[in-house]
């Protein structure tokens, strides 16, 4: 009878997989990395560079990748952000989830695209849009794609580029700057980050 019944509850456990898929653009990401942030001038304050760090880790059995990421500012204050990537394995895209410390309220989750080495993210907030871009450069693999300088590195460094577009002001009769004469550029990038690994 014990026979009977240890067989009834094996049959019956949910089958797993004894670990997660993950996506080519996540996977070379994993492990530490330290560097700088070029923050551009804006109502957050003056051009300047703090020193900064990100790690992506594989967490929930191989089923995501957590980021994060923190600066401190030159007044002592830090920011950080923390995201969540994860596969759907229907379409084989990710999937990117991120809080920071700014306070504002998370959005769901954001489908990324994956092109020319480049995986990136567009969010719509009440601002505007926030367009997030990561990818890995080397001697081999220039930084001359969109939102990258064209800068040649003799090792492998890892690129962020958070770049904003502004929604138009509601009752002003201005157009979204993407949607202007050609002259101003979509997005304009107010974070720039530069990593090695460590």
């Amino acid at each position: 009878m014990a026979a009977s019944g240890q067989g009834q509850e094996s049959a019956q456990a949910p089958l797993r997989p004894t670990h997660g898929a993950i996506h080519p653009a996540l996977d070379r990401l994993l492990g530490s990395w330290q560097g700088i942030t070029e923050l551009a001038a804006g109502p957050w304050g003056p051009a300047h560079t703090v020193d900064a760090e990100v790690t992506y880790r594989r967490a929930a059995g191989g089923f995501a990748v957590v980021q994060s990421y923190r600066h401190r500012e030159p007044d002592g204050s830090h920011y950080e952000g923390h995201g969540v990537f994860t596969l759907d394995p229907d379409h084989r895209d990710v999937f990117w989830y991120y809080v920071d410390s700014t306070g504002t309220v998370p959005d769901t989750p954001t489908r990324c695209t994956w092109h020319d080495g480049v995986l990136r993210v567009e969010r719509r907030g009440a601002a505007g849009w926030t367009r997030h871009s990561i990818r890995l450069a080397d001697g081999d693999t220039p930084a001359h794609s969109e939102g990258f300088r064209a800068v040649p590195f003799s090792e492998t460094v890892l690129l962020h580029v958070t770049e904003l577009r502004s929604a138009p002001r509601p009752g002003t009769g201005e157009r979204a700057s993407a949607l202007a004469n050609g002259k101003n550029p979509a997005f304009v990038p107010f974070m720039t980050s530069t990593f090695r690994r460590v």
